[in-house]
């Protein structure tokens, strides 16, 4: 007896695991129909041989490929049982030819992460040429070559873009930047989250582009060379078509000083950040007088929900959950906006958020991704 697409669908929606629905599409051809499509709309690879496993079965079976909308694929560095060090992962000769065969088959693809973490060759870029789907998402930890900059000019669609490596010429900072991405200039029309984390390609990727949030790292250690980078940076944060909405720049290392220059800069941009909601790294001057300065920039940030504050320096630190709570207090006091407060302790990061004026612990939010999200 055959059922109508909905029944079907509302059957396969309660199924609670793969394994189930892989059941399930024995049970009959109507079954089947909508099962695998539960099954292969959303792929997840978590190792190499997984990988390699998946991109096999759909290369060969372009039925199920063309069902793909999300795929995840890891290339990661294997750890033996009895030894937690990780050792490298040895790749079938056909391991990428492999894996560019299954993209070649996913016209449907929207969503695409490539984690690579191991040492062997990321110049893998070409296995994209050729291909037909058109993303919205790209994680890419592949290296930056000609390759992937062929790829993402025929990505009109990409909103979200995050990339590992970037290529550059060395005298960058006080140089011209055109030459750094060879991307068409009307490329990326879409994007509109960037996370790299080379600051240079922020230089290349935001001006002219709807980006509104941004996350990157400094690249230079010395600090008249960072100041330099700053000054380009927020000189090409000038350019996006869109007001800011979430900024976090990290740092190799933090002083008071230059978080001060940092969020000046912020506050300059002017009509770029009258929506800025999100704001990080920076770190919070122990001194008073340092202090009021920082608080008097912050609130000019009007819009500010979020902000990421660093307190390592702070001898002895804020006890959690008591310290933590009154700086949170405290900063609301000049900025009254803020819902969140990220502290940093030594690479260790605590959420305190405001709730109907009590501040409490946050354990809830992935903090990676609040300046996404918010």
């Amino acid at each position: 007896m055959a059922f109508s697409v909905e029944t079907y669908r509302l059957v396969v929606k309660h199924v609670g695991s793969r394994a189930d629905l892989c059941v399930l599409c024995r049970v009959s051809k109507g079954f089947q129909q909508v099962a695998e499509q539960a099954l292969y709309n959303t792929i997840f690879a978590p190792s190499a041989w997984d990988t390699f496993r998946m991109c096999s079965l759909l290369w060969k079976t372009p039925r199920l490929a063309a069902m793909v909308e999300a795929m995840s694929l890891f290339v990661s560095e294997e750890t033996d049982e009895d030894d937690s060090s990780p050792r490298e992962v040895c790749l079938p000769n056909d391991f990428w030819s492999t894996v560019s065969n299954a993209l070649h088959q996913t016209t449907r693809l929207r969503f695409l992460n490539l984690h690579l973490d191991h040492t062997g060759d990321t110049a893998q870029a070409w296995i994209l040429g050729g291909t037909a789907f058109r993303l919205r998402s790209f994680h890419c930890d592949l290296q930056w070559d000609p390759h992937l900059v062929s790829f993402l000019n025929t990505q009109p669609d990409i909103e979200d873009l995050y990339i590992a490596d970037y290529s550059f010429p060395d005298d960058t900072v006080g140089g011209s930047t055109s030459e750094l991405s060879p991307l068409d200039p009307g490329s990326l029309p879409s994007l509109q989250t960037l996370e790299c984390t080379f600051v240079e390609a922020a230089f290349a990727l935001v001006p002219s582009r709807p980006v509104s949030r941004l996350k990157t790292c400094f690249s230079k250690t010395r600090m008249p060379e960072k100041k330099e980078e700053l000054s380009l940076l927020f000189s090409r944060m000038t350019g996006t078509t869109h007001s800011l909405h979430s900024l976090d720049i990290a740092d190799s290392s933090y002083s008071d000083l230059f978080s001060l220059e940092l969020l000046a800069s912020v506050v300059k941009l002017r009509h770029q950040i009258h929506n800025l909601r999100y704001l990080g790294t920076l770190v919070l001057p122990v001194d008073g007088n340092m202090r009021l300065k920082f608080y008097g920039l912050l609130r000019m940030l009007r819009s500010l929900g979020c902000v990421e504050v660093d307190v390592s320096e702070w001898d002895p630190p804020p006890p959690i959950p008591v310290g933590l709570r009154a700086l949170a207090s405290e900063l609301r006091l000049y900025r009254p906006s803020l819902e969140r407060v990220i502290f940093v302790s030594d690479f260790e990061r605590t959420v305190i958020a405001v709730d109907q004026g009590t501040y409490a612990l946050d354990y809830d939010s992935n903090v990676e991704n609040i300046w996404r999200e918010i």
